[in-house]
């Protein structure tokens, strides 16, 4: 869609739309402008809501025609460790509204990979080793990381987490509403439900998406 095309919709929608584009355009402008980015793609949009700290951009990097929506918060966790970045969304992702993506280790979403609202990936946990002190008090654990493949889907309100070792999502998956991910899955997987379960997969021979089910036989969607 052309910035034109965008124009005319927005005005003929409500006039007042107009505003809140040149509000997030002068926002993402001043990011660039003043924090510093690891890289910082063409094409970004990042609402003026979205929480995030200067000191922490050193460690983002955002590929091109990243959009970031309201009230998302993009967490690092800093320490002594090199700089590097922790957290990479590739070209094209979409972060949905009020989302929350925290990295101690890494975390990378790979292109046009995109969040519904209220999404939460997290390559770590609190420390509660020590029942003597608070748990706010303990710090963080070491953590792991998590990389989501391109053209995946994570629906609303669910929950990537990696206490520790590695946790891949396959490109071109899809992760059901209210899902908890813990573990790793391959391409083209459907997985819902906490603990989150393979449903479906595609298999490139039939070009068919089959459900996966224990003592039932496949059928096709």
């Amino acid at each position: 869609m052309t910035w034109n095309l965008k124009f005319r919709n927005d005005f003929s929608e409500d006039p007042l739309r107009l505003f809140g584009r040149l509000v997030r355009k002068l926002n993402t402008e001043w990011l660039h402008a003043t924090y510093p980015f690891a890289a910082m793609g063409r094409g970004i949009s990042i609402a003026p809501s979205c929480d995030l700290w200067r000191s922490s951009a050193k460690y983002i990097a955002l590929g091109d025609d990243v959009l970031i929506a309201s009230g998302v918060w993009l967490n690092i966790v800093q320490d002594s460790e090199p700089v590097k970045p922790k957290l990479v969304l590739g070209k094209g992702c979409k972060i949905g509204r009020r989302s929350t993506i925290s990295a101690r280790t890494y975390i990378e979403l790979e292109a046009d990979v995109m969040l519904a609202p209220a999404v939460f990936i997290v390559d770590h946990n609190h420390e509660y080793s020590d029942p003597n002190l608070p748990i706010h008090a303990q710090g963080v654990t070491e953590g792991g990381r998590i990389v989501i493949g391109r053209n995946s889907w994570l629906g609303f309100g669910c929950v990537i987490c990696c206490g520790k070792g590695q946790l891949t999502l396959g490109r071109n998956s899809v992760v059901g509403a209210n899902s908890v991910v813990t573990k790793s899955f391959p391409d083209y997987s459907v997985i819902a439900g906490n603990p989150a379960k393979l449903i479906r997969t595609y298999e490139p021979a039939s070009n068919q998406w089959v459900r996966v089910n224990v003592g039932i036989s496949n059928q096709s969607r």
